[in-house]
């Protein structure tokens, strides 16, 4: 089992820009609000894991940000998705589309038949 749980592991890593984009998309976000929203979707991220998926998606274009004084602390940075983070998220999208398509196929294939030979 400890296999299969480095390899799930792995697997949310590869999401997690998908989701984070998700995320923010449409709603302006602080990184309290996203990491909920993970949460709230079972993906459960820590702020040292968050970060640098928003400085990355920041720094490619994908997210723009502004500051927002704060009664109860510093100013906060709240992110949204720029276009370019909106067609990005798009393609990502439609990409695990196909890739959840294709390994729902191959799981449901019924595995008593011979296999072919392709």
């Amino acid at each position: 089992m400890e296999k299969a749980e480095s390899t799930i592991a792995q697997m949310r890593k590869g999401v997690l820009e998908m989701s984070v984009l998700a995320a923010i998309n449409g709603n302006e976000a602080y990184a309290s609000d996203i990491l909920e929203r993970l949460k709230h979707a079972q993906l459960i991220v820590v702020e040292g894991t968050l970060y640098p998926i928003l400085t990355r998606l920041k720094n490619e274009g994908f997210l723009s940000y502004r500051w927002e004084e704060s009664t109860s602390g510093p100013p906060r940075k709240y992110y949204s998705v720029t276009q370019a983070g909106h067609d990005f998220l798009n393609e990502l999208q439609s990409g695990w589309n196909d890739m959840v398509s294709s390994v729902s196929m191959l799981l449901t294939i019924n595995h008593s038949t011979e296999p072919t030979n392709i």
